[in-house]
Protein backbone atom coordinates (compact mmCIF):
# COMPACT_ATOMS: atom_id res chain seq x y z
CA UNK A 1 0.00 0.00 0.00
CA UNK A 2 1.35 2.99 -0.90
CA UNK A 3 1.42 6.83 0.88
CA UNK A 4 0.04 9.31 -0.31
CA UNK A 5 2.69 11.76 1.41
CA UNK A 6 5.25 13.53 -0.43
CA UNK A 7 8.22 11.94 -0.43
CA UNK A 8 11.75 13.74 0.46
CA UNK A 9 12.28 14.59 -3.22
CA UNK A 10 9.28 16.11 -4.18
CA UNK A 11 9.14 19.61 -6.37
CA UNK A 12 8.95 21.64 -3.03
CA UNK A 13 12.71 20.77 -2.93
CA UNK A 14 13.53 21.02 -6.15
CA UNK A 15 16.14 24.49 -7.44
CA UNK A 16 13.72 25.19 -9.62
CA UNK A 17 11.06 26.15 -7.32
CA UNK A 18 13.19 29.10 -5.58
CA UNK A 19 11.73 30.71 -8.80
CA UNK A 20 8.08 29.55 -8.57
CA UNK A 21 8.02 30.78 -4.83
CA UNK A 22 8.99 34.31 -5.87
CA UNK A 23 6.48 34.36 -8.73
CA UNK A 24 4.11 36.15 -6.79
CA UNK A 25 6.82 38.94 -5.75
CA UNK A 26 7.41 39.15 -9.48
CA UNK A 27 3.93 40.40 -10.38
CA UNK A 28 4.23 42.94 -8.10
CA UNK A 29 7.10 43.93 -9.52
CA UNK A 30 6.18 43.54 -12.89
CA UNK A 31 3.01 45.95 -11.76
CA UNK A 32 5.15 48.59 -11.21
CA UNK A 33 7.88 48.49 -13.87
CA UNK A 34 7.55 51.11 -17.02
CA UNK A 35 4.94 50.63 -20.14
CA UNK A 36 5.72 50.44 -22.94
CA UNK A 37 4.14 53.26 -24.91
CA UNK A 38 3.60 56.93 -24.62
CA UNK A 39 2.51 59.28 -21.75
CA UNK A 40 -1.09 58.08 -22.26
CA UNK A 41 -0.55 54.51 -21.92
CA UNK A 42 1.23 55.01 -18.69
CA UNK A 43 -1.70 56.95 -17.50
CA UNK A 44 -3.72 54.26 -18.98
CA UNK A 45 -1.96 50.89 -17.30
CA UNK A 46 -1.75 53.34 -14.52
CA UNK A 47 -5.52 53.69 -13.64
CA UNK A 48 -5.65 50.21 -14.21
CA UNK A 49 -3.56 49.10 -11.39
CA UNK A 50 -5.19 51.45 -8.95
CA UNK A 51 -8.27 49.52 -10.16
CA UNK A 52 -7.00 46.64 -8.89
CA UNK A 53 -5.29 47.39 -5.75
CA UNK A 54 -2.71 48.71 -6.31
CA UNK A 55 -3.20 52.00 -5.03
CA UNK A 56 -0.04 53.11 -3.07
CA UNK A 57 -0.23 56.64 -1.76
CA UNK A 58 -3.10 57.68 -3.51
CA UNK A 59 -5.94 57.95 -0.69
CA UNK A 60 -2.76 59.66 1.48
CA UNK A 61 -2.31 62.27 -0.78
CA UNK A 62 -6.01 62.72 -1.67
CA UNK A 63 -6.80 62.68 1.95
CA UNK A 64 -4.21 64.98 2.66
CA UNK A 65 -5.47 67.44 -0.11
CA UNK A 66 -9.11 67.42 1.29
CA UNK A 67 -7.52 67.87 5.04
CA UNK A 68 -6.10 70.97 4.16
CA UNK A 69 -8.89 72.29 2.24
CA UNK A 70 -11.20 71.48 4.89
CA UNK A 71 -9.28 73.30 7.52
CA UNK A 72 -8.46 76.51 5.12
CA UNK A 73 -11.63 76.90 4.21
CA UNK A 74 -12.64 76.91 8.58
CA UNK A 75 -9.30 78.68 10.05
CA UNK A 76 -8.33 80.94 7.30
CA UNK A 77 -4.89 81.30 9.48
CA UNK A 78 -4.00 77.87 8.60
CA UNK A 79 -2.94 78.54 5.10
CA UNK A 80 -0.63 81.53 6.87
CA UNK A 81 3.31 81.50 5.86
CA UNK A 82 3.87 81.07 9.51
CA UNK A 83 2.00 78.07 9.64
CA UNK A 84 3.28 76.64 6.73
CA UNK A 85 6.84 76.67 8.00
CA UNK A 86 5.35 75.20 11.45
CA UNK A 87 3.94 72.16 9.41
CA UNK A 88 7.16 71.57 7.81
CA UNK A 89 8.82 71.57 11.52
CA UNK A 90 6.45 69.70 13.06
CA UNK A 91 5.91 67.22 11.19
CA UNK A 92 9.76 66.35 10.89
CA UNK A 93 10.56 64.34 14.48
CA UNK A 94 7.84 61.98 13.24
CA UNK A 95 8.43 61.84 9.49
CA UNK A 96 12.49 60.53 10.58
CA UNK A 97 10.77 57.94 12.93
CA UNK A 98 8.35 56.71 10.66
CA UNK A 99 11.05 56.68 7.48
CA UNK A 100 12.33 53.70 9.77
CA UNK A 101 9.62 52.17 10.76
CA UNK A 102 9.11 51.63 6.73
CA UNK A 103 12.16 49.08 6.87
CA UNK A 104 10.57 47.39 9.97
CA UNK A 105 7.23 46.94 8.47
CA UNK A 106 8.77 46.41 5.07
CA UNK A 107 9.18 42.51 6.74
CA UNK A 108 6.17 42.53 8.35
CA UNK A 109 7.64 43.41 11.79
CA UNK A 110 6.94 45.96 14.14
CA UNK A 111 9.33 48.60 16.76
CA UNK A 112 6.91 49.43 19.63
CA UNK A 113 10.12 50.61 21.27
CA UNK A 114 11.07 53.26 18.29
CA UNK A 115 9.93 56.36 20.10
CA UNK A 116 11.69 55.18 24.05
CA UNK A 117 14.67 54.42 22.08
CA UNK A 118 14.59 57.95 20.35
CA UNK A 119 13.93 59.24 23.91
CA UNK A 120 16.98 57.14 25.41
CA UNK A 121 19.37 58.65 22.61
CA UNK A 122 18.31 62.14 23.08
CA UNK A 123 18.80 62.33 26.51
CA UNK A 124 22.11 60.96 26.12
CA UNK A 125 22.83 63.58 23.69
CA UNK A 126 21.67 65.94 25.93
CA UNK A 127 23.88 64.75 29.12
CA UNK A 128 27.25 64.57 27.37
CA UNK A 129 26.30 67.83 26.17
CA UNK A 130 25.05 70.02 29.23
CA UNK A 131 27.18 67.77 31.76
CA UNK A 132 30.32 66.93 30.17
CA UNK A 133 30.28 69.77 28.00
CA UNK A 134 31.31 67.95 24.76
CA UNK A 135 30.90 69.74 21.74
CA UNK A 136 27.64 68.74 19.17
CA UNK A 137 29.46 66.77 16.54
CA UNK A 138 30.35 64.25 19.38
CA UNK A 139 27.18 64.55 21.01
CA UNK A 140 24.78 63.91 18.63
CA UNK A 141 27.18 61.10 16.82
CA UNK A 142 27.22 59.41 20.67
CA UNK A 143 23.02 59.61 20.26
CA UNK A 144 23.18 58.06 16.31
CA UNK A 145 25.66 55.27 17.74
CA UNK A 146 23.62 54.24 20.38
CA UNK A 147 20.60 54.01 17.90
CA UNK A 148 22.16 52.18 15.93
CA UNK A 149 23.34 49.64 18.95
CA UNK A 150 19.70 49.61 20.40
CA UNK A 151 18.80 48.32 17.04
CA UNK A 152 21.47 45.65 16.44
CA UNK A 153 20.39 44.48 20.13
CA UNK A 154 17.01 44.68 19.10
CA UNK A 155 17.43 42.76 15.66
CA UNK A 156 19.73 40.20 17.21
CA UNK A 157 16.73 39.18 19.62
CA UNK A 158 14.17 38.87 16.92
CA UNK A 159 16.53 36.94 14.55
CA UNK A 160 18.73 35.02 16.59
CA UNK A 161 16.44 34.36 19.82
CA UNK A 162 13.31 34.34 17.34
CA UNK A 163 11.49 36.26 19.63
CA UNK A 164 8.53 37.72 17.97
CA UNK A 165 9.61 41.27 17.20
CA UNK A 166 6.29 42.53 19.07
CA UNK A 167 7.29 41.13 22.37
CA UNK A 168 10.82 42.38 22.33
CA UNK A 169 9.87 45.63 21.35
CA UNK A 170 7.28 46.15 24.20
CA UNK A 171 9.46 44.73 26.71
CA UNK A 172 11.91 47.56 25.51
CA UNK A 173 9.46 50.12 25.36
CA UNK A 174 9.12 49.77 28.94
CA UNK A 175 12.89 49.06 30.19
CA UNK A 176 13.60 52.21 27.77
CA UNK A 177 11.52 54.50 29.89
CA UNK A 178 13.58 53.47 33.08
CA UNK A 179 16.66 54.06 31.45
CA UNK A 180 15.36 57.88 30.22
CA UNK A 181 14.37 58.37 33.41
CA UNK A 182 17.89 57.29 35.04
CA UNK A 183 20.22 59.33 32.29
CA UNK A 184 17.98 62.71 33.75
CA UNK A 185 18.23 62.35 37.40
CA UNK A 186 21.90 61.20 37.32
CA UNK A 187 25.43 62.29 35.64
CA UNK A 188 26.87 66.20 35.90
CA UNK A 189 24.75 68.67 35.42
CA UNK A 190 21.13 69.44 35.73
CA UNK A 191 18.67 66.47 36.51
CA UNK A 192 15.41 66.36 36.10
CA UNK A 193 14.74 68.45 33.34
CA UNK A 194 18.20 68.86 31.21
CA UNK A 195 18.11 71.97 29.57
CA UNK A 196 20.34 72.21 25.94
CA UNK A 197 22.60 75.18 25.37
CA UNK A 198 24.16 74.23 21.78
CA UNK A 199 23.18 76.83 19.65
CA UNK A 200 23.54 73.54 16.43
CA UNK A 201 21.47 71.19 18.46
CA UNK A 202 18.77 74.24 18.54
CA UNK A 203 18.45 75.43 15.67
CA UNK A 204 18.25 72.09 13.97
CA UNK A 205 14.30 72.15 14.31
CA UNK A 206 14.22 76.41 14.72
CA UNK A 207 17.04 78.03 12.40
CA UNK A 208 16.47 78.56 9.07
CA UNK A 209 18.75 79.03 5.78
CA UNK A 210 19.72 81.90 4.18
CA UNK A 211 16.83 82.80 1.47
CA UNK A 212 19.81 82.11 -1.43
CA UNK A 213 20.87 78.76 0.17
CA UNK A 214 16.97 77.72 -0.41
CA UNK A 215 17.55 78.52 -3.48
CA UNK A 216 20.47 76.68 -4.18
CA UNK A 217 19.15 73.75 -2.35
CA UNK A 218 15.87 73.90 -5.38
CA UNK A 219 18.16 73.87 -7.65
CA UNK A 220 20.41 71.16 -6.58
CA UNK A 221 17.10 68.37 -5.84
CA UNK A 222 15.62 69.44 -9.28
CA UNK A 223 18.69 68.77 -11.36
CA UNK A 224 19.63 65.55 -9.48
CA UNK A 225 16.35 64.64 -10.18
CA UNK A 226 16.01 64.56 -13.38
CA UNK A 227 19.55 63.59 -14.04
CA UNK A 228 18.60 60.55 -12.25
CA UNK A 229 15.67 59.83 -14.35
CA UNK A 230 17.40 60.31 -17.67
CA UNK A 231 19.92 57.97 -16.15
CA UNK A 232 17.31 55.46 -15.16
CA UNK A 233 15.69 55.85 -19.00
CA UNK A 234 19.11 55.68 -20.73
CA UNK A 235 20.14 52.38 -18.79
CA UNK A 236 17.06 51.00 -19.52
CA UNK A 237 17.03 51.38 -23.28
CA UNK A 238 20.57 50.07 -23.12
CA UNK A 239 19.47 46.75 -21.55
CA UNK A 240 16.88 46.70 -24.11
CA UNK A 241 14.23 47.20 -21.17
CA UNK A 242 11.24 49.12 -21.34
CA UNK A 243 12.00 52.78 -20.21
CA UNK A 244 9.86 55.42 -18.97
CA UNK A 245 8.72 57.93 -21.91
CA UNK A 246 10.88 60.89 -22.09
CA UNK A 247 7.90 63.38 -22.18
CA UNK A 248 6.59 61.78 -18.70
CA UNK A 249 10.21 62.15 -17.15
CA UNK A 250 9.67 65.89 -18.55
CA UNK A 251 6.36 66.14 -16.54
CA UNK A 252 7.65 64.40 -13.30
CA UNK A 253 10.65 66.90 -13.25
CA UNK A 254 8.20 70.04 -14.30
CA UNK A 255 6.08 69.35 -11.50
CA UNK A 256 8.87 68.85 -9.11
CA UNK A 257 10.31 72.60 -10.23
CA UNK A 258 7.06 74.12 -9.88
CA UNK A 259 6.30 72.88 -6.24
CA UNK A 260 9.77 73.33 -5.21
CA UNK A 261 9.89 76.63 -6.57
CA UNK A 262 7.27 77.81 -5.02
CA UNK A 263 7.59 76.03 -1.32
CA UNK A 264 11.19 78.13 -1.45
CA UNK A 265 9.39 81.22 -2.80
CA UNK A 266 7.12 81.42 -0.07
CA UNK A 267 9.48 80.42 3.18
CA UNK A 268 11.73 83.06 1.92
CA UNK A 269 9.01 85.71 2.31
CA UNK A 270 9.02 87.24 5.38
CA UNK A 271 6.61 85.49 8.12
CA UNK A 272 7.68 87.17 11.06
CA UNK A 273 4.73 89.80 10.57
CA UNK A 274 4.60 93.52 9.24
CA UNK A 275 4.72 95.55 12.48
CA UNK A 276 6.99 98.09 13.30
CA UNK A 277 9.83 99.10 15.39
CA UNK A 278 9.72 98.21 19.23
CA UNK A 279 11.53 99.76 21.96
CA UNK A 280 13.85 98.35 24.02
CA UNK A 281 15.92 99.00 26.54
CA UNK A 282 19.77 99.15 25.48
CA UNK A 283 22.09 100.31 28.42
CA UNK A 284 19.61 102.40 30.42
CA UNK A 285 18.46 104.11 26.69
CA UNK A 286 15.17 103.15 24.96
CA UNK A 287 15.90 102.47 21.58
CA UNK A 288 14.10 101.87 18.60
CA UNK A 289 14.68 98.20 17.22
CA UNK A 290 13.16 96.60 13.73
CA UNK A 291 12.49 93.31 15.11
CA UNK A 292 14.26 90.39 12.26
CA UNK A 293 12.87 89.06 9.53
CA UNK A 294 11.66 85.50 10.03
CA UNK A 295 12.56 83.62 6.67
CA UNK A 296 13.83 81.05 4.71
CA UNK A 297 13.55 77.76 3.97
CA UNK A 298 13.89 75.48 7.76
CA UNK A 299 17.11 73.60 8.52
CA UNK A 300 14.85 70.38 9.11
CA UNK A 301 13.32 70.56 5.55
CA UNK A 302 17.48 70.00 4.16
CA UNK A 303 17.63 67.08 6.69
CA UNK A 304 14.84 65.68 5.75
CA UNK A 305 15.54 65.81 2.15
CA UNK A 306 18.78 63.73 2.61
CA UNK A 307 17.43 61.26 4.42
CA UNK A 308 14.73 60.77 2.37
CA UNK A 309 17.15 60.56 -1.11
CA UNK A 310 19.13 58.40 1.03
CA UNK A 311 16.54 55.42 1.76
CA UNK A 312 14.96 55.95 -1.18
CA UNK A 313 18.34 55.01 -3.17
CA UNK A 314 18.86 52.52 -0.69
CA UNK A 315 15.66 50.61 -1.13
CA UNK A 316 15.27 51.47 -5.05
CA UNK A 317 18.95 51.16 -6.51
CA UNK A 318 20.46 48.75 -4.16
CA UNK A 319 21.10 45.13 -3.93
CA UNK A 320 20.26 45.47 -0.36
CA UNK A 321 16.93 47.05 -1.15
CA UNK A 322 15.78 44.19 -3.19
CA UNK A 323 17.03 41.54 -0.52
CA UNK A 324 14.51 43.73 1.74
CA UNK A 325 11.70 43.63 -0.54
CA UNK A 326 11.84 39.98 -1.17
CA UNK A 327 12.63 39.46 2.32
CA UNK A 328 9.26 41.07 3.60
CA UNK A 329 7.17 39.45 0.15
CA UNK A 330 8.11 35.86 0.64
CA UNK A 331 10.48 35.45 3.32
CA UNK A 332 10.84 31.42 2.64
CA UNK A 333 11.74 32.44 -1.02
CA UNK A 334 14.46 34.52 -0.25
CA UNK A 335 15.74 32.35 2.14
CA UNK A 336 16.18 29.84 -0.63
CA UNK A 337 17.46 32.29 -3.05
CA UNK A 338 20.06 32.88 -0.51
CA UNK A 339 19.61 36.23 1.03
CA UNK A 340 20.67 36.10 4.33
CA UNK A 341 17.38 36.78 5.75
CA UNK A 342 18.64 37.07 9.85
CA UNK A 343 21.34 39.58 8.65
CA UNK A 344 18.33 42.03 6.98
CA UNK A 345 16.06 41.32 10.10
CA UNK A 346 18.29 43.15 11.90
CA UNK A 347 19.46 45.66 9.93
CA UNK A 348 16.35 47.22 9.22
CA UNK A 349 15.92 47.27 12.97
CA UNK A 350 19.31 49.30 13.16
CA UNK A 351 17.98 51.44 10.46
CA UNK A 352 14.73 51.77 12.73
CA UNK A 353 16.69 52.80 15.60
CA UNK A 354 18.78 54.71 14.22
CA UNK A 355 16.42 56.91 12.21
CA UNK A 356 14.39 57.34 16.11
CA UNK A 357 17.77 58.83 17.64
CA UNK A 358 17.84 61.37 14.46
CA UNK A 359 13.94 61.91 15.59
CA UNK A 360 14.73 62.12 19.10
CA UNK A 361 17.45 64.77 18.44
CA UNK A 362 15.08 66.72 16.56
CA UNK A 363 12.52 66.22 19.22
CA UNK A 364 15.37 68.13 21.79
CA UNK A 365 16.12 70.45 19.62
CA UNK A 366 12.41 71.70 19.30
CA UNK A 367 12.17 71.85 22.89
CA UNK A 368 15.08 72.67 24.07
CA UNK A 369 15.49 70.36 26.54
CA UNK A 370 15.04 66.65 27.19
CA UNK A 371 13.11 65.09 30.84
CA UNK A 372 11.79 61.93 31.50
CA UNK A 373 8.64 61.68 28.81
CA UNK A 374 11.06 62.65 26.15
CA UNK A 375 9.89 60.05 23.00
CA UNK A 376 6.92 58.81 25.41
CA UNK A 377 3.02 59.88 25.36
CA UNK A 378 2.07 59.25 21.47
CA UNK A 379 5.49 59.79 19.24
CA UNK A 380 5.56 55.86 18.45
CA UNK A 381 1.73 55.56 17.31
CA UNK A 382 2.07 58.69 14.92
CA UNK A 383 5.23 57.64 13.32
CA UNK A 384 3.11 54.28 13.01
CA UNK A 385 0.34 56.07 11.87
CA UNK A 386 2.48 58.19 9.21
CA UNK A 387 4.25 55.28 7.80
CA UNK A 388 0.60 53.54 7.40
CA UNK A 389 -1.38 56.30 6.10
CA UNK A 390 1.20 57.28 3.74
CA UNK A 391 0.92 53.79 2.00
CA UNK A 392 3.55 51.13 3.88
CA UNK A 393 1.46 48.33 4.31
CA UNK A 394 1.50 46.46 7.54
CA UNK A 395 1.06 42.63 6.16
CA UNK A 396 5.07 43.68 4.72
CA UNK A 397 6.65 43.61 0.97
CA UNK A 398 5.15 47.18 0.20
CA UNK A 399 6.08 50.88 1.23
CA UNK A 400 8.46 53.44 0.59
CA UNK A 401 10.70 56.43 2.42
CA UNK A 402 8.06 58.83 0.43
CA UNK A 403 5.56 57.50 2.56
CA UNK A 404 6.65 58.28 5.85
CA UNK A 405 6.84 61.92 4.53
CA UNK A 406 3.03 61.98 2.89
CA UNK A 407 1.91 60.17 6.00
CA UNK A 408 3.70 62.46 8.46
CA UNK A 409 2.13 65.60 6.64
CA UNK A 410 -1.31 63.91 7.42
CA UNK A 411 -0.70 63.69 10.90
CA UNK A 412 0.27 66.83 11.11
CA UNK A 413 -1.86 68.86 9.34
CA UNK A 414 -4.91 66.92 11.92
CA UNK A 415 -3.14 67.92 14.85
CA UNK A 416 -2.17 71.60 13.61
CA UNK A 417 -5.47 71.84 12.17
CA UNK A 418 -7.80 70.92 15.51
CA UNK A 419 -5.63 73.24 17.35
CA UNK A 420 -7.36 75.75 17.18
CA UNK A 421 -10.57 74.75 15.83
CA UNK A 422 -11.75 72.73 18.43
CA UNK A 423 -11.55 74.58 21.45
CA UNK A 424 -12.23 73.37 25.65
CA UNK A 425 -11.23 70.60 27.99
CA UNK A 426 -12.46 68.07 24.54
CA UNK A 427 -9.65 69.39 22.22
CA UNK A 428 -6.91 66.83 22.68
CA UNK A 429 -9.47 63.61 22.86
CA UNK A 430 -11.11 64.98 19.52
CA UNK A 431 -7.45 65.09 18.26
CA UNK A 432 -6.89 61.96 19.10
CA UNK A 433 -10.25 60.53 18.02
CA UNK A 434 -9.81 61.98 14.50
CA UNK A 435 -6.18 60.61 14.52
CA UNK A 436 -6.89 57.29 15.58
CA UNK A 437 -10.47 57.00 12.80
CA UNK A 438 -7.71 58.42 9.54
CA UNK A 439 -5.00 55.73 10.64
CA UNK A 440 -7.94 52.71 11.12
CA UNK A 441 -8.66 53.91 7.87
CA UNK A 442 -6.06 53.74 6.05
CA UNK A 443 -5.22 50.12 7.83
CA UNK A 444 -8.69 48.89 6.38
CA UNK A 445 -7.48 50.99 3.13
CA UNK A 446 -4.47 48.20 3.20
CA UNK A 447 -5.99 45.76 3.69
CA UNK A 448 -8.60 45.82 1.15
CA UNK A 449 -6.30 47.14 -1.66
CA UNK A 450 -4.20 43.77 -1.12
CA UNK A 451 -7.19 41.42 -1.09
CA UNK A 452 -8.34 43.23 -4.71
CA UNK A 453 -4.71 42.63 -6.00
CA UNK A 454 -4.63 39.29 -4.64
CA UNK A 455 -8.23 38.63 -6.56
CA UNK A 456 -6.88 39.89 -9.88
CA UNK A 457 -3.01 38.36 -9.70
CA UNK A 458 -1.01 41.78 -9.25
CA UNK A 459 -0.04 40.40 -6.05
Amino acid sequence: MTSSSPSPTTDVDKPGDHRRAAEPDLAVIAATAPIEGGVGDYFRTYRQRVRSGDMGSLPAVAGLIVLVIVFWSLRPQFGSLANFSDLLKQSSPTIFIAMGLVFVLLLGEIDLAAGTAGGVCATLMARVSVGYGWPWPFAIGAALVAGVAIGFFTGSLCAKVRIPSFVVTLALFLAFQGVILFIVLNGAGAHGNISITDNFITNLYNGQMDPWLGWALAVVAIVSYALIKLQQVRSRSKAGLTAEPIALVAIKVAALAVIAGLAVYLLNLNRGGTGGSQLINQGGKLVLVKPPALQGVPWVVLIMMFFFALWTFVLSRTRYGRHVYATGGNTEAARRAGIRVDLIRISVFMISSFMAAVGGVLLASNTHSVDANTGGGNTLLLAVGAAVIGGTSLFGGRGRPADAIIGGFVVAVIANGMADLVQGNNRDSIQFIVTGAVLLLAAAVDALSRRRSGATGVG
